[in-house]
């Protein structure tokens, strides 16, 4: 009994402390919150954080809980690289319209950037329209995107899809992990 009550008794027990001071990069999730919401990260142009790159990686000021001060800073505010979608102004809506209105000739692919695609669109009136009707299906699913590699811009900031696609490379992480539970 008495030692379920020493470990009561330390919980409740409120003490001064002074605040840590660590390294802000090695915190835990739960230790701090980023980014932090005081400050304004999305850009309301791409609707992505500010500053992302090409690596789909974005540097945004995040905020440490309470009593830790960061060494970077001096005080509970440091920067953390949180991934990102790079995005090149190529917006899904106008994408879409394109896809639905225009598809038969081919311009949603030159839009994208894939003019070979689009020159074959064009000569077969979109693939007697069932090549229309796939890229319509495509393009909202966001399994085809522009050609340089870059998201599409969504008119809204929150949920978005991921695309997980296999190679050899997570071909070889999975066996590795087969591998190592046998």
């Amino acid at each position: 009994m008495l030692r379920c009550a020493v470990p009561l008794l330390l919980l409740f027990y409120v003490a001064e402390s002074q605040p840590v001071t660590v390294n802000c990069n090695e915190l835990l999730m739960g230790q701090f919150l980023c980014p932090d919401p005081a400050k304004n990260h999305i850009d309301p142009k791409t609707q992505q954080l500010r500053g992302c790159t090409k690596e789909n990686r974005a540097r945004v000021w995040c905020i440490a809980a309470n009593e830790i001060n960061c060494t970077e800073t001096g005080n509970s505010s440091f920067t953390r690289e949180m991934p990102c979608k790079w995005t090149n102004g190529y917006h899904l809506d106008t994408t879409l319209l394109l896809s639905v209105f225009l598809g038969m000739f081919g311009v949603d692919r030159f839009y994208l950037g894939y003019p070979g695609i689009g020159l074959l669109k064009f000569c077969t009136l979109g693939g007697m329209f069932l090549g229309q009707l796939i890229d319509i299906i495509l393009i909202a699913l966001q399994v085809v995107g522009p050609a340089d590699g870059s998201a599409y811009v969504i008119p809204y900031y929150g949920a978005g899809i991921n695309i997980v696609r296999s190679d050899n490379t997570t071909f070889r992480y999975c066996n590795q992990l087969y591998c190592m539970q046998q």
